[in-house]
């Protein structure tokens, strides 16, 4: 298959306080960012070095989670000490543009990503929320001039807080009063919202009914776990056969995958969406690894760096 156009994107971290709270490391001892830290993890030399490798291998779209990274004017609380300021921050975006990608920001605003919040992740669908978030997008659109903006608003619901010292959930009506509005607070800035596609899979008449057709859908998947073995597992069936379900109603999608489970999960799902999802709407793939970039975790990333090399290829033959 050949498309000039085709996204291949990969998530970087820039900030990491999505997790859990500052000193808390339940359930993720092991991970590159076992908890919020007040202070930026962010090795320079490192990260630069690693996106011209990204560019090497056919990246071409970099989604960059913002969150405590960048020093923000309307609300310096939220802002990790050492934060790249707008001028650092725009720098930077102008070097990778430069490179030959498209940088997307992202702020994740699901309550169970939202730590970087600080005291505002408590305050949740309160009139000081509201404004907070619209602040916060109306600066980063600023630094970034994105033409997309990935929202997150995965993984809202009490399992995947469990480890969290409070755990908050929309549900109903005002999930979806809070997610117009984030969506308003993008589109008033010129850019295309982006989101998980967690939502679809737990209430899709719901998205059906209301889901807009300008949201590009992210639908992840991180197993090589298809056809009959799936079967066992109620969560993974209903992840899978939503790539198929979402193109039948005409959802633009960007598939993710992962090495945070299975090192080739990346060339499995891409041969899996490519014989499910309508090339109209198949905008691109999406690579994770859910750790920053930092020295002893380098590993990790040049798995990904593998996986996104040999998936191309299997596009290519698509």
């Amino acid at each position: 298959m050949e498309n000039k156009n085709f996204i291949w994107a990969h998530l970087l971290h820039l900030g990491s306080n999505m997790w859990n709270e500052v000193g808390n490391t339940r359930g993720r001892e092991h991970r590159s960012t076992p908890c919020a830290s007040e202070v930026l993890r962010f090795d320079r030399p490192l990260w630069e070095a690693h996106t011209i490798e990204l560019k090497e291998a056919g990246i071409n779209t970099l989604i960059i989670d913002v969150a405590e990274a960048m020093e923000y004017k309307s609300h310096p609380e939220i802002s990790a000490e050492g934060a790249l300021t707008h001028e650092e921050l725009s720098a930077e975006v102008e070097r990778l543009k430069n490179l030959g990608f498209e940088v997307i920001p992202k702020l994740n605003f699901s309550t169970g990503h939202d730590v970087w919040l600080g005291d505002y992740s408590r305050m949740v669908s309160t009139p000081i929320y509201y404004q907070v978030c619209r602040d916060l997008i109306r600066e980063v659109c600023q630094v970034f001039k994105p033409k997309h903006f990935h929202l997150g608003m995965d993984e809202e619901n009490i399992e995947n807080q469990r480890n969290q010292m409070i755990a908050i959930v929309r549900q109903h009506e005002l999930w979806w009063h809070d997610f117009y509005y984030l969506v308003e607070c993008v589109e008033e800035c010129g850019a295309r919202p982006w989101i998980w596609a967690d939502y679809f899979w737990s209430h899709p008449e719901e998205c059906i009914e209301k889901m807009p057709k300008s949201v590009v859908m992210c639908g992840w998947y991180y197993w090589k776990c298809y056809g009959e073995a799936v079967k066992r597992s109620e969560y993974k069936q209903k992840m899978l056969s939503s790539f198929e379900k979402l193109s039948a109603l005409g959802y633009d999608q960007v598939p993710t995958a992962s090495v945070w489970a299975e090192p080739d999960n990346l060339e499995e799902l891409t041969r899996f969406c490519g014989e499910r999802i309508n090339p109209e709407h198949w905008l691109g793939m999406m690579q994770t690894t859910w750790e920053r970039i930092d020295k002893d975790w380098m590993h990790v990333h040049k798995k990904a760096i593998s996986s996104i090399i040999k998936a191309k290829e299997i596009f290519k033959a698509l």
